[in-house]
């Protein structure tokens, strides 16, 4: 385990101790690396995603080590399949205090803006866009009776400096961080707080198909000159779920090595 992430786990220990969380898009990549440092810090978390076998060994992995740990069923472009999720996450938890929406698709990749067709656009409209409210709409009943409940949006920097030949997927995120924006305001009477992160380009499998030449764009322009791994986004985000941030609302953090700054 690399240092950054025992620091991150030593960092949350306690914080989030017992506390209930739902992330999507758990089985692999950042959202993996959410789930076993949210396990690792003593919270209870139900993940959901459309690669079940992933999910079911991660799930299985965390709890042989004695994690309170557990994989469902969910795919974000079927409104049934989020609210059947939400509820049994609720279910086994007895409640649910947070939520990570991580889970995303690109299909958009390596295409200028008119070689993209309507049902790509689509489809990555209905997964990260439409997939992502109604699993806030979905959480919200559960978040408010938590009395500290929070929801973390993870978007992208992509669209904060216009990435080109990613168009669906950069629209996708824009729309996010607005959804936050106004998702605070709106979850806010309740207590719920709102974020998002954006990260830059992170070194994971689900980023295989990123060209050389992307990598090299972003490590050059960091401020921080090196690799950006997932240690390095699950700490910022793990922190928006503390009591320590429950006055942070509406708000999105770049976490990029300086590649894009507020």
């Amino acid at each position: 385990m690399r240092e950054s992430a025992v620091s991150a786990q030593s960092a949350m220990q306690g914080a989030l101790a017992g506390r209930r969380v739902i992330v999507t898009g758990g089985a692999r990549g950042l959202g993996a690396d959410f789930v076993t440092t949210l396990a690792a810090a003593g919270a209870r978390v139900v993940f959901g995603d459309v690669l079940h076998e992933a999910g079911e060994a991660l799930a299985q992995s965390l709890a042989a080590q004695g994690h309170d740990v557990a994989f469902a069923a969910l795919d974000l472009a079927q409104p049934d399949s989020i609210a059947a999720f939400v509820e049994h996450a609720a279910q086994r938890m007895g409640g649910i205090d947070a939520l990570i929406n991580n889970a995303a698709i690109t299909n958009s990749g390596g295409k200028f803006a008119h070689e993209i067709s309507v049902p790509t656009w689509d489809a990555v409209m209905d997964v990260n866009v439409r997939g992502t409210w109604l699993m806030c709409t979905a959480a919200q009943r559960f978040l408010a009776d938590s009395g500290r409940g929070a929801i973390v949006n993870i978007a992208s920097d992509t669209a904060l400096w216009g990435a080109p030949k990613l168009l669906a997927y950069v629209a996708s995120k824009g729309a996010v961080i607005a959804m936050t924006h106004s998702l605070a305001r709106e979850f806010g009477a309740q207590g719920i707080t709102v974020n998002a992160i954006a990260p830059g380009l992170t070194e994971v499998e689900a980023t295989a198909y990123v060209p050389a030449e992307r990598h090299a764009f972003y490590l050059d322009g960091r401020a921080l000159q090196r690799a950006q791994v997932p240690e390095d986004v699950t700490g910022p985000v793990l922190f928006l779920l503390t009591d320590a941030a429950r006055f942070v609302t509406g708000q999105l953090l770049p976490v990029n090595g300086g590649f894009v700054m507020n």
